[in-house]
């Protein structure tokens, strides 16, 4: 279980190309979830053109980045999604793609399971249509399980069922794994992040205490399920979980988004967390090489806060976004500190919480926030 320490050392210190990144193609979508991280809604007419798309692919060929996960908004509503897909499979660029499944049909799904290096998440929030509905929009649950269906249908092999855990849906870990089982999928948990909007959603949305103890728990006993290092502060429990167990924000993972801006993290899309542009430095190799952020992250912290507490090394202080956007210090505890130390932290904070540094919602998701 975990990472080996000198591993984790050598990862925390940077490497020459991010072991995986992700890119957001697009922040058009069909759907509004609740906790969506970029706020997506509406496409940007900014967006990286295809050629500008093409030359950012050569670029992660030639660092040999392992994978690219492609997110959005919802990627497949991009016009050249499949030009693009194509042309990173034919540099040998691995991509796994989210999608809330609305838009794969039988053909969609047979093209791609006749693909290599390709992996596909469908994203569920809920076991029943009433706890996923309630987070992905009417109609998501059904339209993500026939997606489901004609990838399975189609042998596409072991796609991901990807689920953020909420406490509404943790009670439904079980279930989250029959659903996979069902489908000859996999089953991919992550941690629910207050950015975007889920900055307002947050508290609402959050395990609590005990729920996320019952969680790690489960995790422990089920290490074949994928987190993509989600949970690492849930490590201070004891025993530590699968994974580097560290904030990789800059060091082995980035973000790249619609328009080419470069941040640290995936979760912190925040102008004190941009690293810079591959359309004004030099390209996305030069940002990643060079920029003055990347290169303060890549440097030794300190335990801050966290240093008198015996779990530091188990789980580093916790997600730095999770901090962030919480108004908490960034060497301060995580929110959800399993020893509680986040919590008098959280409740002094009185200062607005950050916002991701644009909202690309509906203009009907905006309004319905604001009544």
């Amino acid at each position: 279980m975990g990472a080996d320490s000198s591993l984790r050392d050598r990862f925390e210190h940077g490497l020459a190309a991010p072991i995986c990144l992700t890119w957001e193609l697009t922040w058009a979508c069909n759907l509004a979830c609740i906790h969506c991280l970029s706020s997506s809604g509406r496409r940007d007419p900014d967006e990286l053109t295809t050629s500008e798309a093409k030359a950012l692919i050569d670029e992660f060929a030639a660092l040999k980045v392992f994978y690219v996960n492609v997110g959005g908004g919802e990627p497949t509503i991009r016009g050249d999604f499949f030009e693009l897909l194509e042309y990173a499979i034919e540099r040998r660029v691995g991509v796994k793609f989210s999608t809330n499944g609305t838009r794969i049909t039988g053909e969609r799904a047979r093209r791609l399971a006749s693909m290599d290096y390709v992996d596909v998440q469908v994203s569920l929030d809920g076991a029943t249509r009433e706890v996923n509905d309630a987070v992905r929009g009417i109609g998501s649950y059904d339209a993500a399980l026939a997606a489901m269906r004609e990838l399975s249908d189609a042998d596409f092999g072991r796609f991901k069922i990807s689920v953020v855990m909420t406490r509404d849906n943790v009670t439904q870990l079980d279930r989250f794994e029959a659903l996979a089982a069902r489908f000859g999928a996999q089953l991919r948990l992550t941690r629910l992040r207050p950015s975007g909007r889920g900055v307002d959603s947050y508290e609402s949305l959050r395990p609590s205490a005990a729920q996320n103890r019952s969680l790690y728990d489960w995790l422990l006993a089920h290490p074949d399920t994928l987190t993509g290092d989600s949970f690492f502060h849930l490590s201070a429990f004891g025993e530590p979980l699968d994974g580097l167990n560290l904030c990789g924000a800059g060091r082995v993972v980035c973000l790249v988004d619609p328009i080419g801006d470069v941040y640290a993290c995936p979760f912190a899309i925040h102008d004190q967390f941009r690293a810079g542009s591959i359309r004004t430095d030099g390209g996305f190799g030069s940002v990643w090489r060079d920029s003055d952020l990347f290169a303060e992250l890549r440097r030794p912290g300190s335990a801050g806060a966290c240093a008198s507490c015996g779990s530091w090394d188990a789980c580093r202080g916790g997600c730095m976004a999770a901090k962030f956007f919480t108004g908490m210090p960034l060497d301060g505890p995580d929110p959800e500190c399993v020893h509680g130390h986040g919590a008098p932290v959280t409740a002094a904070v009185v200062q607005l919480r950050p916002r991701a540094r644009d909202d690309h919602s509906s203009a009907l998701v905006a309004a319905a926030r604001t009544t």
